[in-house]
């Protein structure tokens, strides 16, 4: 609690103006509201009897009460429109630092996180905490002023009756108290399950080719409804708990009332030491004293949903960044392309070795394919050049120097990467393909798209290159995809190249041309290949053949066959059983 009050605090310092005249404008609308009562207790006592009315000092009366009334709700407005402003600045802050640090997360981050729960923090758990922090200011706050300067105008008409309804106030706090705690704990559990649950209907929704293709329907429904059921027992609980404070301190309340108006006329008919007018007074004053109380508990179910979500959000923006980049860091203006790895060890968990006392040596310009059966580690090597993981052990150079001190950016904009997955952006095809050279002329747009083969299809499309890609590249089909995503290397001409099975979703004859479309650029720049066909790697100048972490051999393609080891074993299965 005191962390999150801590965060809260931080992102509210930049608007600490805000903050102060929001302090200032509910203590002077408070203050010019509970006059009133006062105000209408003296006009009662000028009706002395029958016949014996003091007229002038009733009309002097109520003209102040009409005054007071237009500048309490004039800063009643004042109040709104400070906290309004407040609220939803803190709210946008904490949002695009949400939305910043996904970017400064370590690619183990999303690979151990479902993304739809990270979505629901950033988009349901971020509009629960403007909601809170929203009801906390305007009601919360607001409340916990009025009952202190209502205790403080009750004092100044009768300490005795004062101390009666100060001796009845734990009634009313223990009874939120009761109530907070338990919806709490079932607010928690129904947020941390809607994360739950949205991270299974965008995996759902993102799979739904392979759930149909397995007829998982059923027991995706059945999953479904397991993690629902969960969510409608934990809602209903935080429901249940939550609907009780209203009509528990309505309860409470009447308790207080009743209680003044029986102790105020005693002291009238005994002592008469207090007038009908503040009585009058006094009971308004209960009224307005344990109101507070109420709209505490009423909005006490949205300040813990609030608390529950900052918690979730905070966790979050707290994750541990992406390693810095060192004070001396540089960056390489002319890359040469050799790469050296030296005695590498890594793994993905301390507990499963992966890669052990890996070295390689790559001279410049030249193109190395990386082959290996599933989980030998061939990926696992291309995220530890482009530094998407660090080693655990060992060093990998380029040009001679250590890639920790290389500018992460810089390292990885001497790559051009071509994955086996693509991703494209909703925006136009040029708008795409353009995605690393932002400032690219439409010239340099259609001769990478024409390098890469995909001129013809984006001509064919109703707009050409202005042709809008739905999410995810809906509309193209995925050759189409991947052809744009090679059009993206072509623009910008990186001095290496990363290529994970960027043929594996073209047809035949376009995988022909692409392939003299990667030899015209992959001249003189160094090139690592990872494929499992390998009909597009009998070129390659190096051949390296994983396994469990290792290269088991290593060599041309003609050496390595004439070896007759893994790699020849693999290559007769491919092509002489066909």
């Amino acid at each position: 609690m005191k962390d999150i009050l801590k965060n809260f605090l931080k992102y509210l310092k930049p608007y600490k103006l805000h903050l102060g005249l929001s302090v200032i404008f509910v203590i002077s609308s408070i203050s010019l509201s509970l006059f009133s009562p006062i105000l209408i207790g003296d006009a009662i006592d000028f009706i002395i009897d029958t016949g014996n009315v003091n007229f002038s000092e009733i009309s002097k009366t109520l003209i102040k009460l009409i005054f007071l009334s237009l500048i309490a709700s004039m800063f009643q407005w004042l109040t709104t429109v400070s906290i309004n402003t407040l609220t939803y600045n803190v709210t946008k802050d904490i949002r695009e630092q949400a939305f910043k640090k996904i970017h400064l997360l370590p690619l183990k981050y999303s690979d151990s996180v479902a993304h739809g729960d990270t979505i629901n923090r950033i988009i349901n758990d971020i509009d629960a905490i403007s909601d809170g922090l929203h009801q906390a200011l305007l009601h919360f706050f607001t409340s916990l002023i009025t009952i202190i300067v209502t205790l403080i105008f009750m004092a100044s008409l009768n300490i005795v009756i004062t101390f009666i309804v100060i001796l009845l106030t734990p009634l009313s706090i223990f009874t939120s108290y009761f109530i907070s705690k338990h919806s709490y704990k079932s607010f928690r559990k129904q947020l941390n399950t809607q994360g739950e649950l949205s991270g299974y209907i965008t995996e759902m929704l993102s799979n739904q080719k392979v759930v149909k293709a397995f007829g998982y329907e059923n027991r995706a429904i059945k999953h479904f409804q397991n993690i629902n059921s969960t969510l409608y027992d934990s809602g209903v609980k935080a429901q249940f708990y939550s609907s009780l404070s209203n009509p528990a301190t309505r309860f409470i309340n009447t308790i207080i009332y009743t209680v003044v108006g029986v102790v105020g006329s005693l002291m009238l008919i005994l002592h008469g030491n207090i007038s009908i007018g503040e009585i009058t007074s006094f009971l308004t004053y209960s009224n307005q004293y344990t109101k507070p109380f109420n709209e505490i508990s009423a909005v006490l179910t949205q300040v813990q949903s609030a608390f529950v979500s900052a918690k979730r959000v905070f966790a979050f923006l707290s994750e541990e960044n992406e390693i810095k980049d060192l004070p001396n860091a540089v960056e390489i203006e002319n890359c040469n392309g050799s790469v050296d790895l030296n005695n590498v060890y890594f793994s993905y968990s301390p507990t499963t070795k992966l890669i052990e006392n890996f070295n390689l040596s790559v001279q410049p310009g030249q193109r190395v394919a990386i082959v290996g059966p599933t989980g030998s580690g061939k990926t696992t090597l291309i995220n530890l050049l482009m530094r998407f993981y660090d080693v655990n052990h060992g060093s990998i150079k380029i040009n001679n120097i250590p890639i920790q001190n290389i500018k992460r950016n810089n390292l990885r904009s001497l790559y051009g990467m071509v994955l086996q997955d693509t991703w494209l952006f909703t925006g136009t095809i040029a708008e795409n393909i353009s995605y690393g050279k932002a400032n690219a002329s439409f010239d340099e747009i259609k001769y990478a798209a024409t390098q890469a083969y995909a001129h013809n299809f984006i001509n064919r499309l109703p707009n050409g290159y202005k042709t809008i890609i739905t999410e995810d590249g809906g509309n193209l089909s995925q050759g189409e995809k991947q052809l744009i995503s090679i059009a993206r290397i072509m623009l910008i001409n990186p001095p290496m190249l990363i290529l994970d099975e960027a043929t594996s979703n073209i047809d035949a004859i376009t995988e022909l041309e692409i392939q003299k479309a990667f030899k015209k650029m992959m001249k003189g720049k160094t090139s690592f290949i990872v494929a499992h066909r390998l009909s597009t790697i009998r070129e390659a100048d190096i051949i390296l053949v994983m396994n469990n972490g290792n290269i088991i051999e290593k060599g041309s393609h003609v050496e390595l066959l004439k070896q007759n080891g893994f790699y020849a074993k693999l290559y007769k299965t491919q092509f002489l059983n066909q």
